[in-house]
């Protein structure tokens, strides 16, 4: 079979093809041909050597990905030969709140990930696929999906509610989404005017573009009428003051993702004087993968794919993500 693998993490040419046998699977597992892979900023990161958190190597990278199963170890009832399904991101996290331990299961970091033909996986690490997705669709929910469906339903989303997406990269837009089954009003930021218009045809309520306004927390505040229930902020210490500005008395922060750098000193006043939640998501468990595809299938959800590449295409597609240009996610198809 083919697959990729980081020998180091020194930049996106550091992603080799190989080739090898295809894996079976032992008692209790699964073999899964995958078709569709998807990338997150943290497979950049991991490749790039600034991830921040301990990784295998050598590493099959990627933590999305989603295909069928070809074949079953003994002992297994979860799934059967035949069943669409996609690999969780942290495979020992199946229900509950996380612990320390759950870490050292990550795909595509401190284990073997997606990016190859087959793959084996855990029966209790898998589940099954909304049937009116297809595998690339399917492919950009364990990461991005997961995270932003964690996020939200981990607060008071209603109808009314006011929530701030930064950007509209993958976990932004499913938030996005996901917000608005709820009935609830979607701000976004973006540099790129032509982005915050395809937001509101997905149905943002209103846009601000950060390079115009630079103390963009200001006019959110403006927009919102005295700030906002919910921020999915995702850019870190270089955006978080300005959350923490744009979010109203007793609001809460759903710090996600450090795409604006790590280890800016933050000001605790605001988060004190206006009683603010902030809490740091982690992506999420099988039963919140579960509970996010009911809803999903319920609605006749899809998701928002930038550009899908082929599978020999591997390092542009890490160089698309890596120009910030997209709008979703980006999905490898591996035939």
């Amino acid at each position: 079979m083919k697959y990729y693998k980081l020998d180091d993490t020194k930049g996106i040419s550091s992603l080799k093809a190989a080739e090898g046998p295809v894996p079976k699977p032992g008692p209790g597992q699964v073999l899964v041909r995958v078709h569709a892979v998807s990338l997150n900023y943290r497979d950049l990161a991991i490749a790039s050597g600034f991830y921040g958190r301990p990784v295998k190597k050598p590493l099959v990278p990627l933590s999305d990905g989603a295909g069928e199963v070809v074949e079953i170890g003994k002992g297994v009832r979860r799934v059967r030969t035949g069943d669409r399904v996609a690999g969780i991101f942290m495979q020992d996290w199946i229900a509950g709140r996380m612990i320390p331990s759950y870490s050292d299961s990550t795909l595509g970091g401190a284990i073997d990930g997606m990016l190859a033909e087959y793959v084996v996986l855990d029966q209790h690490g898998v589940v099954h696929l909304p049937p009116h997705l297809s595998y690339d669709e399917a492919a950009t929910l364990p990461c991005a999906g997961v995270t932003a469906w964690h996020a939200l339903t981990d607060f008071e989303l209603r109808p009314g509610t006011t929530v701030l997406v930064l950007g509209t990269g993958g976990v932004s837009i499913f938030a996005l989404q996901f917000a608005k089954l709820a009935g609830a009003r979607v701000i976004v930021t973006s540099k790129s005017d032509a982005k915050i218009e395809r937001a509101k045809r997905l149905g943002a309520s209103a846009g601000v573009n950060y390079v115009d306004h630079a103390s963009w927390g200001d006019k959110v505040v403006e927009i919102s009428g005295g700030g906002v229930d919910h921020v999915i902020e995702v850019g870190g210490s270089g955006t978080l003051a300005r959350s923490l500005n744009a979010v109203r008395l007793g609001g809460r922060v759903s710090l996600i993702g450090v795409l604006s750098g790590v280890g800016a000193e933050i000001n605790p006043m605001p988060i004190l004087g206006k009683q603010i939640r902030l809490q740091g998501v982690f992506v999420g468990s099988r039963e919140m993968f579960e509970s996010m595809n009911r809803a999903i299938s319920l609605h006749g959800l899809k998701p928002v794919i930038d550009k899908i590449f082929g599978f020999d295409e591997v390092h542009a597609a890490f160089e698309w993500m890596a120009s910030g240009s997209h709008f979703g996610k980006i999905v490898v198809r591996m035939s």
